[in-house]
Parts: structure tokens; sequence; C-alpha cells
């Protein structure tokens, strides 16, 4: 007995010391922040960036032949993961709090990094199951949301993806200076070492932002079904007009924005024959020009020409963009293009404050939800389809001399421009203004998963719901 008695306060002692020690370690570190945000999304996505030269090198290397095609495959299944599992994580997350699942996300998305020198067919093979958890804007906007105001939101939505375009601006031309001028070792180095550092941040630094009141009460609660389902929001999408027109205007013109993303670097690079320099150079033109056009002219134009109006100026900007991908084969015409390129990243913002306008103050989270999960299908989708059709026209990279004077170079672009036509003429029949007759069961999905699933028909849907970013058109 006298022994029980002295284990027992010998592990009390030590349960009061470890409480001590991380309340102590909490106050030292502060409360939750935006910037705990803005500093886990630098961190991230600039360390992938970095491998932006190197990973063309690898991917060439490793697929010769069928290069373009692999490449779509392996971010296709990436995305598909993603779309699959982020309202899962989301719902999870408000059970058992942000850090943990910021944490999850993180090291599973970064881990891959070091396997590039390593094991090449390791390190692709990790990308494309690394989509299960590679969902760090889902938990950071829900982190964002925790610790916001409702009028702060769009601002600190802002801020996060600011910093998001921000990193991709300036780390590929690091990542190709160092290849350059050292090794594609030393960059896969330099990648790791930061990507470690983020991992240590969210480990360390960050502090939880869901109250404990909140998670405690949560505890015990089953995850739905509903609640996990991507495909839920996609369900609703045929219940009015209006949304139907707007969801099938998105998903026409972000299904080849998403394969463009996954392959246009490979396609500069191997084909129209851009130095590491070059490709470079040309995001950080494309990405500055594009926090221009998402910031002045977008505001600009949506009070000029109004709304629907900006909308079909975007995709008009995208659909001769992707014609001039398509039928370009000079390095300027590349350029050119880019610009025009970043002029059309005005459409999804402005197609987001249009449905704003069209939907009722309590139905925006459902019909936001439903343009996100359009948009997690697309990225898995796109890259995938334009790696076929890469395949499909025999663009090979071992076939480039035939390719260059081949009367269309680039058909998947000619493809996607295609597809944005479409797109047009579906948004022209876009009303400017419409009450949507929508039975809301809002399910917090790919882009905020906040707070599980609300069946509510009268109380307004909170911001957590909504798109980030498209609260405040200026942003």
């Amino acid at each position: 007995p006298l022994f029980d008695l002295r284990f027992y306060y010998i592990s009390r002692t030590r349960l009061l010391l470890t409480k001590a020690i991380m309340r102590s370690g909490m106050l030292n570190i502060g409360r939750a922040k935006v910037t705990h945000a803005v500093v886990v999304i630098f961190l991230e996505f600039f360390s992938w960036g970095l491998l932006t030269t190197p990973m063309l090198t690898v991917l060439h290397e490793t697929f010769p032949e069928h290069t373009f095609l692999m490449n779509g495959l392996i971010q296709g299944v990436k995305g598909l993961l993603s779309f699959m599992s982020a309202p899962l994580i989301g719902a999870l997350s408000d059970v058992w709090g942000r850090k943990s699942f910021l944490l999850l996300t993180v090291f599973f998305t970064c881990a891959p990094i070091p396997l590039m020198r390593i094991s090449p067919w390791w390190y692709f093979a990790l990308i494309s199951v690394s989509g299960v958890f590679s969902v760090t804007f889902s938990v950071i906007f829900a982190y964002v949301a925790d610790i916001t105001e409702e009028h702060e939101r769009s601002t600190a939505y802002g801020l996060v993806s600011a910093t998001f375009a921000a990193s991709l601006v300036t780390s590929p031309a690091i990542g190709a200076y160092l290849s350059a001028n050292y090794s594609d070792s030393l960059v896969v180095l330099v990648a790791t070492i930061i990507a470690v550092a983020d991992i240590l941040f969210v480990l360390l630094v960050v502090p939880e932002s869901l109250p404990d009141k909140m998670r405690l009460s949560s505890w015990g609660f089953p995850i739905s079904w509903e609640q996990a389902d991507p495909f839920g929001s996609l369900r609703k999408v045929g219940k009015d007009t209006t949304v139907l027109l707007i969801c099938v205007t998105v998903f026409l013109s972000y299904l080849p924005e998403a394969g463009q993303y996954s392959s246009f670097f490979l396609y500069l690079r191997q084909v129209i024959n851009f130095s590491s320099a070059e490709i470079a150079a040309f995001i950080a033109m494309v990405g500055i020009l594009s926090i221009v056009a998402q910031t002045l002219l977008l505001s600009v134009l949506m009070r000029k020409i109004g709304n629907k109006n900006t909308v079909l100026l975007g995709l008009g900007f995208q659909l001769f963009q992707l014609a001039w991908y398509g039928f370009g084969s000079e390095s300027w015409m590349m350029w050119a293009a880019g610009t025009v390129a970043a002029m059309s990243s005005i459409t999804f913002p402005a197609v987001s404050a249009l449905v704003s306008r069209c939907t009722d103050h309590d139905q925006q989270g459902a019909v936001q939800g439903m343009i996100t999960g359009i948009r997690g299908l697309c990225n898995g989708l796109g890259p995938a389809l334009f790696g076929f059709i890469f395949f499909l026209f025999n663009v090979e990279l071992n076939e480039i001399e035939h390719t260059g004077s081949s009367v269309i170079p680039g058909p998947p672009f000619l493809f996607g421009a295609c597809t944005v036509l479409l797109a047009l003429l579906v948004a022209i029949f876009i009303p400017e203004r419409h009450s949507l007759a929508i039975k809301t069961c809002s399910t917090r999905a790919a882009l905020g998963p906040v707070g599980g699933t609300q069946c509510n028909n009268s109380a307004p849907a909170s911001d957590e719901d909504n798109e980030p970013l498209l609260q405040d058109s200026s942003m």
C-alpha cells in the first residue's frame, strides 16, 4: 500500500509538472494568430517552389518515354485523393483540434522532398499517395476562421493566399540559381531543411486555435458520412438553374486551368526549350501580374463594368491565353500569353463574388461548397486529362523535333481553349441577381472545414462556410 501511494504521488507530480511546462510554453508563444498560418504556408510552398527546376529534370529522367502522361497521372491521383480526404480531415480537426492535423498535413506534404535524390521512383509514388494528407490549405483556413471575427476573415484569408503567391514568385528563381551554380542536390537539401523547419515551427511554436471547450464538447460525437462525403455538395448542383449554370462555368473553366498548372512548366522546359532561369522569371512575372490583377484591376472592373461582365472578360482572357499556348511555338509567344494568363486570374474571384450576389445570405455556404467541390474534382481530373491528351497526340520529349513543326504544338491547351469557350457561352446566361431556392445543409468542405454539418434553413451561414478571398471583391 505504501509503494502504491508513493507511485501515485510520483505520477501525479509528473503530470502536474508536464501541464505546467506546457502552459508556460503556451504563454511564451502567445495566443494563436494569423501570423502563424502565414509562416506555415510560406515555408511549405517555398520549399516546393525551390524544386521547380530539379523536379522537371528528375521527371524526364525517370519517365523518358511518357513524361507528360506520367506527370498527369501522378498529379491527377494526388488531386483526387486530396478531394476525397479534405472533408474528413476537416471534420476530424473539429473534434481533435487544428494543430495536430496541421502537423500531419505539413509532414506528409513535405515528406517526398528528400526522396527526390535518394529514389526518384519512391519520390513520385509518395507524391501521389501524399494527396491523402495534402490539404494544408483546408486546415489553415479553418485555423484562421477560429481566431478571427467575421469582419476580419476576408482580409486574413487574403493575407494567407497572398503569402502563397509570394512564396511561388521568389522560390523558383532561387532554386534555379542554386541548381545552375551548384547542383540539384543542394537545392533538394535546402528545400528539405526549410520543410523540417516548417514542421518544427508547427510542433513547437504554433498554438492550438480551437478552444478547449469546443473540442471537449465535440468528443464522443460520431463523424457522420455526410460530413466526410466529398460528393455531398455536388449532389445539390441541379436543384437550381442559376447554381447549375455557375457550376458548369466553373467546371469548364477550371478543368483546363488545373491541367495547365500540372504540365505547363514541363512543356516550357522540354518543348519550347526555356532555360531554368527563364522558367523562374516567367513564374515571377505571371505571379506579380496576377497579384496586381486580383487587387487593383479586379476592383476597378467590378465598379466599371459590373460583376457578370468581369466574369466574361476573365473567361475571354483565359480563352485567348490557352489558344496562344496551343498554337505558339516561339518563346516570345509564351511570354506574351503569360501576361494574358495573369489577367485571366480575375475569373474565379469574380465568379464567387457573383455567387454572393445571386445567393441568399443563408445559402452562400452551400453554394460556395459546391463550387469548392467542383474545383477539387478538377484538380484530379485536369492533370490526368492533359497528360492523356499529350500521350494521345504523341507529344513525347524524344520527338520534340517533330512536335516543333506541328501545326498544333500544344494540343491540350487548344482543348482547354474549347472548354473555356463553352464556359463563356454558358456564363452568358447567368443572371446578375437571383434568389436561390436551395435547402441548405451546409457542410464545411475542402477549403473551410470548420464545425461539421449544420442543417439550417433560416440562420445565416457563417464566413467559415464561404470561399476564402471572395467576400470582398477587392481582395
